[in-house]
């Protein structure tokens, strides 16, 4: 609340955003089952998928190997992510010039607080929608409310009813190709009607909800959230502890989470999956090296240093392993990182056995603090070569210089 006015919210999701960004570079696409994502040989998943892939029951994260089984003519797209970057950059300037009470939530969605800006929450929406329909050719689908919770739900919603109902008129002025397969919905939810709108969706749909809460609902009677919003929160708090407080409140429409217009880094990692198991331990240990690699150039080009490395395994059946050290001193060097993670891998893998997924990463981030007392002329060596090769993979791209492989014990 501010003062005795109710917050207005804006949610905005780009709809199928990496496919619509697809389709504008290839108007060929439009009206055909397609997703973007890695190959299925080489065990890629499916980053997004055209809405006529999903009549197939393609969705998002799912293997793309899964993915042709269902429909073995779905034509497969490679992911272009610096021009997803860009476009997402220029969706994000279009919101800023409403107001500076942006949260970026991820690539292609994003909250604001439009409290007080004229007419109303529902016309903010609806000039929104219709610049970056009309600038930048991109469907979206908007969520309005008094509270993020409400508002993100709320475009979910209209997501799903925009699609359920196929006599949905495309907006005036636009291709009718280009955006027929689009929800393009606005949703609202006025002031005090927040529980009732609530009542009837799946319990699922709650943040904080997942598989397994929704299980233990499921065995008190609760299926619905209005079902939620009716159970005793003295019973609740009981099963779930404090977060049964939180579910009780969520369930009634009540939310006052800020929003968040900057997000603090707290790692940076990478991490890759082999086209076929790797059983080599030279292979897995060069691979190591080359994502210290890049994660000390991340932490560089962001003016950051982290004091924890940490190393994620995945086994073939999916078994997923992490290790991590805290470091006696932060570090942005490769080097350092490569050491810890090499030792950390040490302590879980077995000679000869195959690895599916390997991932190197740095947290405890703080920003880069230059201790000259600790500096011996090795790490300054080290500094400066860092540097150097920054500067190359800068100015021709990570491939003009490479770091010398690593030898197998």
């Amino acid at each position: 609340m501010t003062g005795l006015m109710p917050r207005t919210i804006i949610h905005l999701d780009l709809d199928a955003f990496f496919c619509a960004v697809e389709e504008l570079n290839n108007p060929g696409l439009r009206g055909r089952a397609f997703a973007v994502g890695g190959r299925p040989e080489e065990r890629g998943v499916v980053a997004s998928c055209s809405y006529v892939a999903r009549k197939f029951g393609i969705r998002s994260a799912m293997p793309m190997a899964r993915a042709v089984k269902l429909y073995p003519e779905l034509l497969i797209i490679s992911s272009h992510h610096s021009i997803y970057s860009k476009i997402s950059q220029q969706v994000m300037e279009r919101i800023r010039r409403l107001t500076p009470l942006v949260e970026q939530v991820s690539i292609d969605e994003a909250f604001m607080d439009a409290t007080g800006l004229p007419p109303d929450g529902l016309q903010v929406a609806r000039t929104l929608q219709a610049n970056i329909r009309e600038e930048l050719k991109l469907p979206s689908s908007l969520g309005v409310a008094t509270n993020k919770l409400v508002a993100k739900i709320a475009t979910d919603v209209g997501k799903a009813s925009a699609r359920m109902n196929s006599s949905t008129q495309e907006p005036a002025g636009i291709d009718s190709q280009s955006l027929a397969s689009y929800p393009n919905a606005i949703t609202m939810v006025p002031c005090g009607q927040e529980a009732d709108f609530l009542a009837p969706l799946p319990v699922e749909m709650l943040w904080g909800v997942g598989p397994k809460t929704a299980a233990r609902l499921s065995d008190l009677g609760v299926t619905t959230i209005g079902d939620l919003a009716q159970y005793p929160v003295s019973e609740l708090k009981r099963v779930f502890g404090k977060i049964g407080i939180e579910l009780s409140s969520h369930a009634r429409g009540l939310d006052d989470s800020p929003i968040i217009t900057q997000s603090e880094t707290k790692s940076i990692s990478q991490e890759t999956t082999f086209a076929r198991d790797i059983r080599s331990e030279q292979a897995l240990h060069q691979t190591l090296l080359e994502l210290s690699t890049r994660v000390g150039r991340r932490l560089r080009q962001a003016g950051l240093q982290g004091t924890t490395v940490k190393i994620k395994l995945r086994w073939p059946d999916f078994t997923t392993l992490t290790r991590q050290v805290t470091l006696a001193q932060p570090t942005d060097q490769e080097s350092q990182i490569f050491t810890a993670s090499l030792q950390l891998f040490s302590q879980v893998w077995v000679p000869g056995k195959a690895v599916r997924l390997l991932g190197v990463g740095v947290s405890g981030l703080g920003p880069i603090i230059r201790q000259l007392s600790l500096w011996d002329e090795t790490y300054e060596r080290e500094h400066r070569l860092n540097a150097a090769i920054d500067s190359l993979w800068e100015k021709f791209g990570p491939g003009i210089i490479q770091r010398g492989g690593v030898k197998s014990r």
